[in-house]
């Protein structure tokens, strides 16, 4: 029951008032407090979602039911990774000799799930499209002792388990690597380039040096603060854990603006439509992971500060160079402009590194498409709805085309249909996908 005053009755009272507008002030105060009432208990289930979530031995946001195909725990170099496939939902077809996908989480701090938090996400249109869909995810504590090359050797293990099970299949497994998680899957595939079909990098770092000049400021963070010892004392702090919070920390830093007032007022002013979706992102965005200090350290000196990936000058345990350009399968870069964590320089300024032309691709074999989006953010790549159904899905459709595209650099122009083009009825999904030859 509505028990604010009916427009009628503050009419009435406003006539009565001997202090003009002191009815709208009223009216004001009575639905800030009210507003404030809701937010608080907003906040308080925020708190209770965070207990629930980590309180689960295997706590994730996937809104699709799983099933455990293997766990990293168990392998000869133990990692706190697993292999699951996704159960398609009722009314959902999947082919069995389409090629797999494999939707691989970023590391980034937080909990895993995020490429399957709602339907429309990278895991939704692959399964809409037709294929058998797996999930790597993490649990939250990692193994110890566990370096970034285990990592690697697991995910070799996960995508050759995932060929197995699909021995019919059209095409090698087509895996798909979300922020931090991008440039783990290159460096598996450099290591082990039989193994994988076209690999997508969706807001994925590989050139850490890159970016505009006055902008991008997380790239500066390193010369400012001194290196990495910052990333040492957290480590030697947490007795050999590092605390994924830290890396938290330093996505809010970007904008406290938001942090501290606009997230927070967004769901005050819009408290009747927004709860449902604050409280749905906060479970993933305010549950961070433990990393160990190792890893974390190595990761901070050779990738982001020592730029040696694309540069080629970091090897395996054996001795193995990690050379980039063994991989031999296509190679999709999703980026966009609007991302201030992973800029389009950070995610494709790494071609350059390894190629000064085109003729230089080609004459490797290298398959490379690459797609900029104009203004979503680093989280909207994986995150948004309509990135999903639009960019997310014409890739998951146009995936075969891409592995039989001849050697050289694309650009995928995805466009909305109009009575322009020709053979609509040729087109599957709401948009005309393209690729067009480009020069380094």
């Amino acid at each position: 029951m509505d028990a604010r005053p009916t427009p009628d009755a503050m009419n009435g009272l406003s006539t009565l008032s001997p202090f003009p507008g002191a009815t709208s002030a009223i009216e004001y105060w009575v639905d800030a407090w009210q507003r404030s009432i809701l937010m608080l208990d907003v906040l308080r289930q925020r708190g209770n979602n965070y207990l629930e979530h980590n309180a689960r031995e295997a706590p994730h946001v996937l809104s699709f039911a799983a099933e455990l195909v293997l766990d990293g725990r168990s392998l000869p170099r133990p990692v706190n990774y697993a292999l699951v496939r996704i159960v398609p939902g009722t009314g959902t077809a999947v082919e069995p000799r389409k090629r797999p996908f494999i939707v691989f989480d970023p590391r980034a701090g937080h909990g895993p799930g995020i490429g399957g938090m709602k339907h429309d996400s990278e895991i939704g249109v692959a399964l809409a499209a037709g294929h058998p869909c797996y999930f790597v995810g993490f649990l939250p504590d990692p193994m110890p002792g566990r370096t970034v090359e285990d990592v690697c050797e697991a995910e070799a293990r996960f995508v050759e388990a995932v060929a197995a099970r699909h021995p019919g299949a059209e095409g090698k497994p087509c895996l798909i690597g979300n922020c931090q998680a991008g440039w783990q899957i290159m460096m598996m595939s450099a290591i082990h380039p039989d193994l994988a079909g076209p690999i997508m990098l969706a807001g994925s770092p590989l050139s850490y040096w890159a970016g505009v000049r006055g902008k991008n400021p997380m790239r500066y963070l390193g010369g400012l603060l001194g290196g990495t010892w910052l990333t040492s004392l957290a480590g030697d702090a947490g007795d050999g854990i590092f605390d994924g919070a830290n890396l938290v920390a330093n996505f809010e830093a970007l904008h406290p603006d938001n942090t501290y007032w606009n997230k927070i007022y967004n769901v005050y002013s819009k408290i009747d439509t927004e709860a449902g979706r604050f409280l749905e992102f906060e479970k993933w965005w305010g549950s961070p992971v433990l990393l160990n200090a190792k890893e974390m350290q190595a990761i901070a000196d050779n990738l982001f500060v020592g730029n040696k990936l694309a540069s080629g000058q970091l090897h395996t345990a054996s001795g193995v160079r990690v050379d980039l350009r063994n991989i031999k399968s296509p190679i999709i870069v999703f980026c966009s402009d609007g991302d201030d964590i992973t800029p389009p320089q950070q995610a494709l300024g790494w071609i350059t590194d390894l190629y000064a032309h085109e003729d230089e691709m080609v004459a490797a074999g290298q398959t490379i498409v690459y797609c900029r989006h104009q203004s979503i953010g680093h989280l909207g790549i994986f995150v948004s709805g309509k990135v999903a159904t639009k960019e997310h899905g014409e890739f998951a459709r146009a995936m075969d085309l891409i592995d039989l595209m001849p050697p050289g650099l694309y650009e995928a122009v995805i466009t909305g249909l109009d009575a322009t083009v020709e053979h609509p009825e040729l087109v599957q999904g709401d948009y005309l996908f393209t690729l067009e030859a480009r020069r380094v």
